[in-house]
């Protein structure tokens, strides 16, 4: 079966969704692929920045957003050797609308999007629609292969421009014969969830170090999340070793979770990610853009992934909506959008190569127990530097503006 749109992206996650809403809102036919059934996949980047805080609000989303169950991280704090908080980020400081990271269930956040972008007309969304390869015609992509899940059959979806947000093992790049360059990255992370008590501090992000490990506990709507840093390939001996000895390892990681780790049942409870880091040289090909992890992958320092992935969907919808409404866009329309992105990618990625560096790296050969001396010392006596990394982390290097045709009312800030 063959099918036509304007633009169609593969993938239905915050990048490829708030593109489609964005250019649907601009006059644009749209359709969006998605392989899964639904959103419901576990530990996602679940992080909303301010810079999309605002985006939500400005197209005039977000009170529904508000209404979503969420919790709040206002600052992220370590402790120094005799045990005093330092805090090193800190939004509070930052003179914005939403000056905090709100932490909300991405499933939420994207049914959300989906529900905001089915209210235009120019919009469709394919679920269960798994993309399998491209339409080539003169030397340019003319579309997309995609097979129905659940009907089974092979469908073709022929478009002016196909973007690819399909994610860091993304198979469009692959189907394209592009390779990103790699960079090292010595570290795995693992994701758990522990429950949280009336007592527990809500709104601040604590790493903790002990023993060549590193955990972060990020408060949740009624737990915490675990983020559990550890050398790259020890799943393998993590598993293998069982879990009543991962429960020992995070106890003295996090020696205030001591008392609860014995929630984790299994080993099938912690998930593993394999971290990268790279990025694209060319984001593009004739009738075919890359944006997000398909683009650049992330580290999970700073869970930065998701706000720069919907910042090159706001970027690519602004320069792209009149292209699109005019024919198919030219390749420079679409390096356009790599130019637009290029710089504040590799600012993001060279502050996380330089925390693998200068923390991680160090932590988890066990030369370090914690953060550089000197560092805390800084930030201790000059706590308004904390505005510093809560501006890298939060807006990023540069904050794309809400196209004027996707806006609507905006609601005040809460």
């Amino acid at each position: 079966m063959t099918e036509r749109t304007t633009c169609a992206i593969v993938g239905g996650g915050p990048a490829g969704m708030v593109l489609g809403l964005l250019l649907a809102r601009g006059g644009v036919e749209v359709t969006v692929l998605e392989k899964h059934g639904d959103f419901l996949r576990d530990f996602r980047g679940d992080t909303v920045h301010p810079t999309t805080l605002r985006l939500l609000d400005e197209l005039g989303l977000g009170e529904r957003f508000a209404a979503l169950p969420q919790s709040r991280i206002d600052e992220a704090a370590f402790r120094d050797a005799a045990g005093r908080r330092v805090v090193f980020a800190d939004f509070k400081r930052l003179r914005i609308p939403f000056p905090y990271i709100a932490m909300v269930p991405q499933w939420d956040l994207l049914d959300l999007l989906a529900r905001a972008a089915c209210e235009e007309p120019s919009f469709t969304l394919r679920m269960d629609a798994e993309a399998t390869g491209l339409i080539r015609e003169g030397g340019a992509v003319a579309g997309v292969r995609y097979r129905d899940r659940r009907g089974g059959g092979e469908h073709e979806l022929r478009a002016d421009l196909t973007v690819a947000a399909d994610g860091r093992n993304s198979v469009l790049r692959k189907a394209a014969g592009l390779v990103p360059r790699e960079y090292r990255v010595s570290f795995d992370a693992w994701w758990l969830r522990l429950p949280r008590r009336p007592e527990d501090d809500l709104g601040a992000l604590q790493p903790n170090i002990r023993a060549g490990r590193m955990a972060v506990a990020i408060p949740r709507e009624g737990y915490f999340q675990i983020a559990y840093l550890g050398p790259k390939g020890d799943d393998a001996r993590m598993r293998a070793a069982g879990v009543e000895r991962f429960r020992e390892e995070l106890a003295e990681c996090l020696p205030l979770f001591t008392d609860r780790v014995g929630e984790i049942a299994s080993m099938d409870d912690v998930k593993h990610l394999d971290v990268r880091l790279n990025r694209l040289r060319r984001w593009h090909v004739p009738g075919l853009l890359f944006i997000g992890d398909a683009a650049h992958a992330m580290s999970p320092v700073g869970g930065v992934g998701i706000n720069l992935a919907i910042q090159d969907a706001v970027a690519a919808a602004r320069l792209l909506a009149g292209p699109l409404r005019r024919g198919r866009p030219s390749p420079s329309d679409l390096d356009r959008v790599r130019r637009r992105r290029l710089v504040p990618t590799v600012l993001i990625q060279g502050m996380q190569r330089l925390m693998h560096r200068a923390l991680l790296e160090s932590v988890l050969s066990r030369r370090r127990s914690g953060p550089p001396e000197f560092a805390l010392r800084l930030f201790r006596r000059a706590p308004w530097l904390s505005a510093v990394p809560a501006r890298l982390v939060g807006t990023g290097a540069r904050a794309e503006p809400t196209p004027s045709f996707a806006r609507r009312r905006p609601t005040a800030p809460r």
